[in-house]
């Protein structure tokens, strides 16, 4: 898929509405495939390593076990 990929979509003729150009321009866009591939490059996020995912494990587990712990007491 070539993402440098220009859509292009010009009047049949000097009576076409607006709506018509819209609606064709759309569902270019929809086929070409290029919506979900420029969606998926923005959600890109770098990986994290092994030690950073533990540490954010064992901080969800102690904030896990202070919110139960609130709760028992009725805290919360």
């Amino acid at each position: 898929m070539n993402t440098n990929m220009a859509i292009k979509v010009t009047r049949k003729d000097q009576n076409e509405a607006n709506e018509n150009i819209i609606r064709r321009f759309n569902r270019k866009v929809l086929q070409s495939g290029v919506l979900p591939l420029a969606k998926s490059q923005t959600r890109f996020s770098k990986p994290i390593s092994k030690r950073e995912r533990r540490q954010k494990a064992i901080m969800r587990e102690i904030r896990k076990a202070e919110k139960t712990e609130k709760i028992k007491l009725g805290l919360k």
